[in-house]
């Protein structure tokens, strides 16, 4: 796929004065949009800032012509590098951003996807409503990010992720038609099928392949446990089993797949997803201190077995960070003594007594297991600053001084509640293998752990080493059944494991899903499928 500037400038220059919106190739530009929040870096080739759906069509029809592809993006918030590519980057976070429709009587919101999440739930608050998955990058990341990437964050153990919540998605196909994906019954599903057209060859290609009973049977045997509720791994054709078209009872719907697809399907335009009421008002944490990493894991599996609405976890390693900010060291008022795992657990009530109940439960739980030294309860007025001080220590991670840095690379896998603590012991005995000392950052409640190794990535030894401690931690995961992603997504981090993660026919698969869809390979190349080296690019 070619992105020779040279020999695209003049059509370029042209294709920009047809677009209602602007199109940009200058240097500061490109530079800005060559990297997400990812260890990557290409230059890409343009970066258009689309003010209409006729200008997204424009540009899809451009790149097909010329033998170049679009890499969609919001607020580039991505630990992945899904928003970093050598084609054209599309912003829709600039005039994509009305939120269209409410109804709050059934539940629902239509909005464009560069909509900021944060911004959306001040809209819907008034109402009593709210989209529930709350990423840490809650006050910058945006509708579109959070479905191409099917995010979830600290909630998704009561609410469940952004896949739960999608209804529909008006997207425009890789032939500039646009479409809409919602729920279908069988004889919608056979109608769309009879169509002749680029949406009808999408329905008839996953009947033809997800009928198969081999396919189906390789589907179950090689992802992830279901049990494991956050699971990013490739396409998520195993939602599509659910649907009554082959093994459930479920309406067909093909947001389930484009959820999490990373935009390599189809370009999104608007975004209709389901709202939750607003959670009971009054919340308290227990901040349970701990001698082991081992021993919070273990706890983690007490404390989901009663109410909480978040059970997170933080090591030594980001607590000491916030020791050196004058601005956090003051939110530690609560750490007592010097342990190497927090586990935090929020629970929530319609009065301070009834959170305080159900904290004080967890805590006669944990001491009578005989598990952790400290149970400081954490009152409402005070519970903010204490989740500051968690959402900031991996901000802190980012700065510390010298080259060597936390590099987002295995920070993402989920596993089953119940194996979490045994793979824990594992992950710290093959980075130890590796003279790592990892931090640990964890939505323990959901299975999921975000651990980053101490890297410097400007030596070609530690650019080796991020690979093969990659690779290690893939095949670590593959062991226990988890999701080599939890939630942020394959991107270019994680998609050359994929074959690895669900076996090759799975894998083969996802290719042919991804050609039906996109035969030109114009949305965003390169991820999920037919990845580069994980260490190239960087």
């Amino acid at each position: 796929m070619s992105s020779n500037l040279p020999n695209l400038l003049p059509l370029l220059q042209e294709l920009s004065a047809q677009l209602e919106g602007t199109l940009k190739v200058d240097s500061l530009t490109k530079t800005l949009y060559a990297t997400d929040a990812s260890v990557y870096r290409e230059m890409p080739l343009a970066v258009a800032f689309p003010k209409t759906e006729s200008d997204i069509r424009k540009l899809i029809l451009f790149a097909s012509k010329n033998g170049t592809s679009l890499i969609p993006r919001t607020a580039g918030t991505s630990l992945s590098g899904q928003c970093v590519g050598n084609g054209i980057v599309v912003d829709v976070s600039k005039h994509f951003t009305q939120i269209l429709e409410l109804n709050v009587a059934e539940r629902w919101v239509r909005v464009q996807p560069g909509v900021v999440r944060d911004e959306l739930n001040r809209y819907l608050k008034p109402h009593g409503l709210f989209f529930s998955p709350i990423t840490s990058t809650a006050n910058r990341a945006m509708i579109g990010g959070m479905v191409g990437n099917n995010s979830s964050g600290t909630t998704s153990i009561v609410y469940g992720v952004t896949r739960d919540k999608v209804i529909s998605l008006d997207t425009v196909l890789s032939d500039g038609n646009a479409v809409k994906f919602e729920a279908l019954t069988k004889e919608e599903f056979k109608e769309k099928a009879k169509l002749q057209s680029l949406e009808g060859d999408i329905y008839r290609k996953v009947l033809e392949e997800l009928s198969d009973a081999e396919t189906r049977e390789e589907i179950h045997a090689q992802f992830p446990k279901k049990s494991i509720h956050r699971r990013n791994t490739g396409y998520a054709v195993d939602e599509l089993l659910k649907s009554e078209i082959f093994e459930g009872e479920e309406k067909f719907n093909f947001c389930k797949l484009l959820s999490g697809s990373e935009g390599t399907l189809a370009f999104t335009t608007e975004i209709k997803i389901s709202l939750d009421p607003l959670p009971e008002p009054i919340e308290i944490v227990v901040a349970a201190h701990f001698a082991t990493i081992h021993e919070s894991m273990v706890s983690a599996q007490t404390a989901m077995k009663h109410p909480a609405t978040a059970v997170e976890l933080m090591d030594k390693i980001i607590l000491d960070c916030t020791k050196e900010s004058i601005e956090y060291s003051k939110n530690r008022y609560f750490v007592e003594g010097d342990p190497e795992a927090l586990l935090m657990v929020e629970f929530r009530g319609h009065s301070l007594e009834e959170a305080m109940a159900k904290g004080e439960a967890l805590v006669a739980d944990l001491k009578a297991a005989d598990l952790g030294y400290a149970y400081p309860i954490i009152e409402p007025e005070k519970v903010a600053s204490a989740w500051a001080l968690r959402a900031a220590g991996l901000g802190l991670l980012g700065n510390i001084p010298g080259d060597p840095k936390a590099v987002a690379c295995i920070e993402d896998t989920a596993v089953d509640i119940e194996d979490l603590a045994d793979y824990i012991d594992e992950v710290d005995e093959m980075m130890a293998g590796f003279n790592q000392k990892p931090v640990h950052y964890a939505h323990a409640g959901a299975g999921e752990i975000h651990l980053r190794p101490i890297l410097n990535l400007k030596k070609s030894k530690d650019v080796e080493e991020f690979y093969q401690i990659s690779k290690a931690s893939a095949e670590l995961v593959k062991k226990y059944q988890g999701s080599l992603s939890g939630e942020h997504g394959d991107g270019r981090v994680r998609a050359a494991f994929i074959p690895l993660m669900v076996g090759e026919k799975n894998y083969q698969l996802f290719r042919r899903i991804k050609y039906t869809w996109d035969p030109k390979n114009i949305f965003n190349p390169g991820k999920i499928v037919d990845a580069a080296p994980m260490n190239k690019f960087l």
